[in-house]
């Protein structure tokens, strides 16, 4: 496949996120417990300590990742206009990403960085369960900064939807700004995903103010959403978000999803799956489809049932990137 979108053709959404890749290897609940490691959890490790993770797990699969490089390629998947932004090296890892990225059909113009940091890598531990647990080396994506994103590129995308893990470093967290703030200048929507339930209370009023001022469609799990709020139920945090933002569309794993907007909520069940392999990217591929639908100006239950139909192909299998066209599985759904 060729890379398809450019900013002067209009995109339907443009991600802005770290460019990673993946190194996947399964790994028992014993080991988590040994090293300290929160399951399901993603922890930010520096260069030495993922150099000794690495060397303690066994054969891994290297696959490119980040969360929002994922949304990415499921939109290009579902038969969407994708773009991507995000940092990385001029080096062996970088140039995979980048092929990879393009491979899938998305656009992908970020200049890689010619010093500092090597290309971002994340370790991700599978557990008998499915369950995942991340640690991630950001290297180059931790440099993302304003300049790398375009406001014509973002300016031409009806959504722009940005990962919260950004909000770990400055740099990065001052171009997730600058990029809601230049696709509200041309009129178009912001989506943000929170990404993680750590990543929520680190960063839990910095989120917060995202959600009242600069967000139009929040992605969250409900571990997530009640974080977001220090709510203990999930109802009571279902009843903050809608007076927030647009949309916010919320993942409940085997329970599928709750969508509340503008036409009441919604609970969409989840997809059936034989086997659940992985559960890496479920959230990200849920996004992707929920887009799809929500820049086609679908019912908000149809753009749920579309984010299942992604989510369920991708846990069904290692790896947090789409195996087969998921244009082809979600047909019905997209005439």
């Amino acid at each position: 496949m060729t890379d398809r979108g450019n900013a002067g053709d209009g995109l339907d959404v443009v991600t802005v996120g770290n460019a990673l890749v993946d190194v996947l290897s399964t790994t028992t609940d014993d080991f988590l417990d040994a090293q300290g490691l929160a399951k399901g959890g993603m922890a930010l490790i520096d260069a030495a300590r993922a150099a000794d993770l690495y060397g303690q797990t066994g054969p891994g699969t290297e696959v490119s990742g980040g969360s929002a490089a994922n949304t990415a390629v499921g939109v290009a998947s579902l038969g969407g206009r994708g773009a991507f932004i995000g940092r990385v090296r001029d080096d062996t890892l970088g140039e995979v990403f980048a092929h990879d990225i393009r491979a899938a059909g998305v656009h992908f113009e970020t200049a890689p960085a010619t010093r500092g940091a090597p290309t971002g890598r994340c370790l991700i531990l599978v557990s008998p369960d499915g369950e995942r647990t991340m640690n991630t080396f950001l290297g180059a994506a931790a440099e993302l900064h304003a300049d790398d994103v375009s406001p014509n590129l973002v300016g031409a995308a009806a959504v722009t939807y940005l990962e919260g893990y950004l909000f770990d470093q400055p740099d990065a967290k001052a171009a997730f700004r600058h990029a809601a703030h230049a696709a509200h200048s041309a009129g178009r929507r912001v989506a943000l995903s929170l990404s993680d339930t750590f990543c929520v209370e680190r960063h839990r009023l910095d989120f917060l103010a995202l959600v009242e001022h600069d967000v139009d469609v929040l992605f969250a799990n409900d571990s997530e959403l009640c974080a977001l709020y220090e709510t203990p139920t999930f109802d009571d945090a279902l009843g903050l978000v809608v007076r927030h933002c647009e949309v916010a569309a919320v993942t409940r794993a085997a329970a599928g999803s709750v969508v509340v907007g503008r036409e009441g909520l919604v609970e969409v069940p989840a997809a059936p799956v034989t086997q659940v392999v992985d559960t890496t990217g479920a959230g990200d591929l849920y996004a992707a489809g929920f887009l799809v639908g929500y820049t086609r100006g679908y019912a908000l239950r149809r753009c749920g049932e579309l984010g299942a139909v992604a989510a369920a192909e991708v846990i069904s299998h290692l790896g947090a990137r789409p195996e087969r066209p998921l244009g082809e599985l979600a047909a019905a759904l997209l005439q």
